[in-house]
């Protein structure tokens, strides 16, 4: 029986910082889906947010907590928020390298609804990318790809481990802690940002574990998102743009985001996502991303890859503006832990990084804090780990496996019908009306003949569906539209 200290599900930011903490003499097992790089922290664009000192501390709880419609549990902002000043200090003590001026001062950028600059970058506008590379390269522990994980193996309030599809074979893999590091939902909406592995099995295994799921009504949904693309995963325009003066517009050119709250494009990601909706559906016309302000060298060095990924497409930047509309970004809820990421109730089981709901992010995510999240919640995890007496325990027998039936003939077609009932039902505008039609065609697609897979996925769509109509009042990302 193959035995690990600690099982890692996910190599994006929160799983690759926490296996940092984890030293070498401990047996740790990294895995992820796909290929390593296959996970949203790759594909961040704008940057990660820190506080500049201690003084920034309050103003960034605020920011936060404004940005959450105040539904966010303070104590894990001021956590987040007093945590970022060690840990930025560690990863730049490390030798991450963030964009720095011709005198080698870091830069910062500011953001909607932050009240100042605090948000480092790297790469311009690859941010993501750049830090996940640096946490691969500095990772001393076995990073396992090709791993899906379809069960976590729990009895008598303790996890033992995990079941999974290693390189398409049924694997058992034992653990004494098992970090839940896997990221959102994003595959479950037609339109999204995010990477093809998020899929949301986890949360999907955690329903059927009676393991709480917490304010999942509230997703996020990205304003300024190319959407014309073949592809599930759209082209993100990060909110950075916007915050070093690019304009929404209309096909007239009219600015009419003012329409919907005095900053304009600076409004909070939900409000700037729900303005551009509601225009789109009133005029049938058109929205526009404008950067006709910027100068195009400036805007190049700035932007490179979104430069580059446009130029491909045709487009030439900043002279060319370039259509938009919101797409699936975020889950702000997810499985419910405390701030060192236990989940009650289940010994030796962790959650970190967007797969948590700590209660940071409340109704609604303040840009950047993501990123941040990922490494203060990973830290806080395995501080926790490595600070708790190791009692040996001995492993009972788990004899269920779903191994065989993972995938069924009909899943994809299911599957497409899901993404676009969360996109239309469960969206940025909601109708009672529809939430109830989306649960009854949710509720009949899991009385099908489905696969493991598909069945995760409808355990975690319903939780969001169920979450959304026990709302009844509008609240950050979560808008109900009352039909007269």
């Amino acid at each position: 029986m193959k035995k690990y200290d600690v099982l890692i599900i996910g190599a994006g930011i929160a799983g690759l910082y926490a296996a940092m903490q984890i030293p070498k003499s401990k047996k740790v097992l990294v895995v992820c889906k796909d290929i390593p790089w296959e996970c949203n922290t790759f594909y961040a664009q704008g940057g990660i947010t820190t506080a500049l000192n201690e003084e920034d501390i309050a103003p960034h709880v605020a920011d936060t907590m404004s940005a959450g419609a105040y539904h966010n549990d303070k104590d894990a902002v001021e956590i987040l928020s007093r945590t970022s000043l060690e840990t930025t200090a560690d990863i730049i003590n490390r030798g991450m390298e963030f964009d720095v001026d011709d005198d080698g001062n870091i830069l910062y950028t500011k953001e909607a609804a932050h009240s100042t600059k605090r948000i480092l970058h790297a790469g311009g506008d690859a941010t993501g990318r750049h830090m996940h590379y640096f946490m691969m390269v500095q990772n001393r522990h076995h990073l396992q790809r090709n791993t899906l994980v379809y069960d976590l193996l729990i009895e008598n309030g303790r996890c033992y481990g995990v079941k999974a599809s290693v390189n398409y074979q049924p694997t058992t893999i034992f653990a004494d802690d098992v970090i839940i590091a896997s990221g959102g939902i994003g595959s479950l909406y037609e339109f999204n940002t995010n990477s093809r592995t998020i899929s949301a099995d986890i949360h999907g295994i955690c329903v059927e574990k009676g393991i709480e799921l917490s304010d999942m009504e509230f997703m996020q949904f990205h304003p300024t998102v190319f959407v014309d693309t073949p592809y599930a995963r759209k082209l993100l325009l990060t909110e950075a743009l916007r915050g070093e003066g690019a304009h929404i517009i209309d096909e007239e050119g009219r600015r009419f985001l003012f329409d919907y709250d005095e900053r304009g494009e600076l409004a909070s990601r939900d409000i700037v996502a729900r303005g551009i909706f509601s225009h789109k559906r009133k005029t049938g016309g058109n929205v526009y991303l404008d950067f006709s302000m910027f100068e195009e060298k400036s805007f190049e060095q700035r932007f490179p890859n979104i430069t580059r990924t446009f130029r491909d497409l045709g487009y030439s930047f900043p002279k060319d503006k370039v259509s938009i509309s919101p797409a699936f970004h975020y889950a702000n809820g997810g499985i419910k832990c405390d701030t060192n990421g236990c989940i009650e109730g289940i010994e030796g089981l962790y959650v970190i990084g967007e797969a948590a709901r700590t209660g940071v992010h409340g109704a609604n995510r303040l840009a950047s804090n993501s990123l941040l999240e990922g490494v203060v919640f990973a830290k806080r995890a395995t501080d926790h780990l490595l600070a708790k007496e190791q009692i040996a325990i001995a492993t009972p027998k788990f004899e269920k496996d779903y191994a065989n039936i993972l995938h069924k003939e009909n899943d994809k077609i299911y599957k497409h019908k899901l993404r676009k009932i969360m996109w239309e039902d469960i969206g940025i505008i909601r109708t009672t009306k529809g939430l109830h039609e989306a649960r009854n065609l949710i509720y009949d697609m899991k009385n099908k003949e489905i696969g493991r897979l598909l069945e995760l996925r409808l355990n975690t769509a319903s939780a969001i569906v169920d979450a959304a109509l026990a709302r009844k009042e509008s609240l950050g990302s979560h808008y109900i539209e009352s039909i007269k």
